[in-house]
């Protein structure tokens, strides 16, 4: 309490996870900019997309 006035101590922050299918609509509505890009180039981005999560211990769980 400073002059008479209550203050605040602490402050709670909480992060809120975005589940990824609703992160990947939000970037296609929004147009993700892959119009342009070949079903082999889509694919490898695929691959390297697993790749970087199976290097961050997160598996595919289908």
């Amino acid at each position: 309490m400073l002059d008479g006035e209550l203050t605040l101590v602490k402050k709670k922050v909480t992060k809120r996870e975005i589940p990824p299918d609703i992160k990947a609509v939000k970037l296609i509505l929004e147009g993700g900019g892959d119009e342009e890009l070949s079903d082999e180039e889509l694919e490898a981005e695929k691959e390297k997309l697993l790749k970087m999560l199976k290097e961050n211990g997160i598996e595919r769980k289908y």
